[in-house]
């Protein structure tokens, strides 16, 4: 049996252990969601309606906006403390502890500053996924083997040379590693943040529930937790793959 099979199974049982909860529990509620419900909110929302397709176009601008940036100031940053001593010991201390606060606990200040618009949930999402690439390119660049430092600098290489053509690409797996953990944390942060800003997927969950339409509810949290399959098995999975088979840290299979 092959790996997609199983997972297939293994949904597939989740659902009907879903649907025979919710027919036990729909004889004392009828708040309580079925799994009919929420497909049939899934298609109306997403081809009827269009309130979930605007949603979820809403929210993945948001968060690949907000990754990208991540990515550039947290690698900048990692790269900094990576080199420098004297960065690493003061900035760093604050990027530790800065990444120990949640970062939907920005919100109320952003909302302050941006005056309430998306700006405030860009902002958090930045945040939230800012830290995990710091940290990560940071270990990269430390933890570069001293025999390629030794081999560079027998080569010539010195400075900033050094920097891009050997610590940079040796740090590439935990690069990686840091990506895949600046989304996770940055479409978390999003979430929550859209939860008390507005437009969205998680404000549109927020007016479902304030609707009591629980399925409307768990439609919206298929979705979120579709995209985050998605991206982890046909983008990060795919691409360590192949940065760890290019590294000679996996073979092909």
């Amino acid at each position: 049996m092959t790996s997609a099979v199983r997972r297939l199974v293994f949904f597939i049982v989740l659902i009907a252990i879903w649907e025979i909860i919710y027919r036990i529990y729909s004889q004392q509620t009828a708040m309580f969601p079925s799994p009919l419900g929420s497909v049939e909110q899934l298609y109306i929302g997403l081809f009827d309606t269009g309130i979930l397709r605007v949603a979820l176009g809403e929210s993945l601008g948001r968060i690949v906006f907000g990754f990208i940036l991540a990515l550039i100031i947290g690698g900048f940053l990692g790269v900094l403390l990576g080199v420098s001593r004297l960065a690493d010991e003061t900035l760093g201390s604050l990027v530790i502890a800065l990444q120990s606060v949640p970062s939907i606990v920005w919100l109320p200040i952003a909302l302050i500053l941006f005056q309430g618009g998306g700006g405030a949930i860009l902002f958090v999402v930045v945040l939230g996924a800012t830290w995990p690439m710091t940290m990560n390119m940071r270990m990269g660049m430390k933890n570069v083997q001293p025999i390629l430092m030794r081999a560079a600098r027998t080569m010539g290489y010195s400075g900033s040379e050094l920097v891009w053509k050997v610590m940079i690409p040796a740090a590439v797996p935990n690069v990686l590693t840091g990506a895949r953990l600046a989304w996770a944390f940055g479409w978390r942060a999003l979430m929550a943040a859209e939860l008390i800003g507005r437009g969205g997927l998680g404000r549109t969950l927020m007016d479902a529930r304030d609707f009591y339409n629980m399925d409307l509810v768990v439609a919206i949290m298929i979705i979120i937790a579709t995209i985050g399959l998605i991206v982890e098995y046909f983008v990060f999975s795919k691409v360590e793959k192949r940065v760890l088979s290019r590294w000679g840290l996996q073979t092909n299979t």
